[in-house]
């Protein structure tokens, strides 16, 4: 059976998942934005052998500890869309403006195309591209847990920033409601901050896509 279990990480409480087996122990992460040491005690303590990092998008808080993990454990970077590579190459430059420990730029194993998929243990997650945060913002869904790992398109009673370079309002709300939402109401998605929420209560109480 497949499982996973949410990571605040970074000053900007980012929810890094670690996504794994619980017959296999195998295990990939999702978005690693940093806190490393306290990651990797939490792979040590539940007995997990990572294998693979994904990418939802290359903003600092997602993708700072990328470069680091994956020479570390000897990890391939899988995603985002190729779209972010400008965001990828600004690393250094991000972390220095927000704050952040030291960021190095890398380039992906894998870049992710709309209804690509990846696979864990034989458990397979589809890949739809969602653009409007960031070009290159890919989604994560598992139909088998009925779990979405949406990073910053969605949240809990809000959507992600379009103010950020190559962002866009209109792109954004279009892939929430033509690639999300087929996913099904029923579907809980794990945002990349704040509480989980399900597709149908956005749906019915977000302000941004209410009645979408």
């Amino acid at each position: 059976m497949l499982r996973y279990l949410t990571l605040p990480v970074t000053p900007f409480a980012q929810n890094c998942s670690l996504v794994y087996d619980d017959e296999t122990h195998q295990a990939a992460v999702i978005d690693p934005g940093g806190d490393l040491p306290r990651l990797l005690q939490t792979v040590d303590q539940l007995g997990l052998k990572l294998e693979q990092i994904w990418l939802t998008h290359a903003h600092i808080d997602h993708a700072g500890g990328t470069a680091e993990l994956a020479a570390k454990r000897g990890l391939p970077i899988i995603g985002p869309h190729k779209g972010d590579q400008f965001w990828i190459d600004g690393l250094p430059q991000q972390g220095a403006m927000f704050g952040f420990p030291p960021a190095s730029a890398f380039t992906p194993d894998r870049w992710l195309e709309d209804g690509d998929t990846v696979t864990l243990a034989g458990h397979v997650l589809n890949v739809r591209h969602c653009p409007g945060h960031t070009p290159g913002h890919v989604v994560f869904h598992s139909p088998e847990m009925k779990r979405a790992f949406v990073g910053d398109v969605l949240f809990a009673g809000s959507i992600g920033r379009t103010d950020f370079p190559q962002g866009d309002y209109d792109t954004l709300i279009a892939s929430i409601t033509q690639r999300l939402w087929p996913m099904g109401d029923d579907t809980v998605f794990i945002p990349g901050h704040g509480p989980e929420s399900s597709f149908g209560a956005e749906r019915r109480s977000n302000p941004y896509v209410r009645g979408t």
